[in-house]
């Protein structure tokens, strides 16, 4: 297959996951337009403020555009929107919010493949850019998936190829966080099998290695319930690596209320513990009225 076609393929798979994910939104988003007319009182939003939270704006922009949800995030007391394009940064600010996790590369073709290290590089050193100017403090990049790539040699080739960028990331002072996926479930979106990144510590071998306290590891709580388990101690463990961390129910990558089974209270309660100053996303697909769904999850993770 040529180059041209490969990459024609793969924007119809993305075309295809955007594609999924609003039918899945469909459903609740006569609902969403009469709910967010509410403003939820003080037992309705984060109020303690020890724990940063942030909107994933993937999850949610088949439901709401972007003034919407920044206007629900104030009124939820979540601080950012991440994920968010550049051209919608102003609006952020407008509304006092920040993107605390900016795209970079997409999470098939990473930093595994000596092939894509220009690719990545040059995605990492623009989003740098982004969030270096605008104020913003980290990237989201991935290992990509692994192909005929063995593990140790995915290994080698993430610490080369992020060593070529990782200076800059530090004379910018953006982090660079580095996703685990599992790869067990393939329901789309749910999870990616054949992501070589799927396990906490093969993650943080690649961030160690890297050594520098701008690489960190992007800890989602999600993926790391299916693949590993034992959150608050791998959280606890890795405690001084992670900067960034992502919510989700377990199965289904829906709602963190009680029909899964992460119990997210003590785990927010752990995180805190740790002294993390960073945030926590908001990186579940509702699967009913989206500002309920998301007024739960907020209540839920301010402890």
């Amino acid at each position: 297959m040529s180059d041209k076609s490969q990459a024609n393929d793969r924007a119809k798979t993305r075309i295809n996951r955007r594609s999924v994910l609003g039918m899945a939104a469909a459903g609740a988003a006569g609902l969403a337009v009469s709910s967010c007319a509410t403003t939820p009182s003080a037992k309705q939003m984060a109020t303690r403020g020890r724990i940063n939270q942030s909107i994933a704006w993937w999850c949610f922009q088949n439901h709401w555009d972007i003034e919407k949800t920044c206007q629900i995030a104030n009124q939820l007391g979540c601080k950012s929107i991440e994920l968010a394009e550049v051209k919608d940064w102003p609006m952020l600010k407008k509304y006092g919010l920040i993107c605390a996790l900016h795209g970079s590369h997409w999470f098939d073709e990473g930093m595994n493949n000596p092939k894509h290290h220009d690719m990545c590089i040059g995605k990492i050193r623009q989003s740098i850019d982004e969030c270096a100017d605008a104020g913003f403090p980290s990237i989201i990049t991935f290992t990509g998936y692994a192909g005929d790539i063995s593990p140790d040699d995915g290994i080698k080739n993430c610490v080369k190829g992020y060593k070529k960028i990782i200076r800059y990331a530090e004379k910018k002072k953006v982090n660079l966080c580095l996703e685990i996926l599992n790869s067990r479930v393939t329901v789309e979106m749910q999870g990616h099998p054949g992501y070589q990144g799927d396990h906490t510590e093969y993650c943080m071998e690649i961030v160690k290695k890297v050594g520098s306290p701008r690489m960190t590891l992007l800890f989602d709580i999600y993926h790391v319930e299916i693949m590993d388990g034992d959150v608050i101690r791998r959280l606890r463990q890795y405690k001084d690596y992670i900067g960034h961390y992502h919510v989700a129910g377990n199965p289904g990558r829906g709602e963190i209320g009680d029909t899964q089974e992460i119990n997210y209270k003590p785990i927010m309660q752990a995180i805190v513990e740790t002294g993390y100053k960073g945030y926590v996303g908001q990186e579940f697909i509702p699967t009913g009225d989206p500002l309920d769904s998301l007024r739960e999850a907020v209540v839920i993770c301010d402890v």
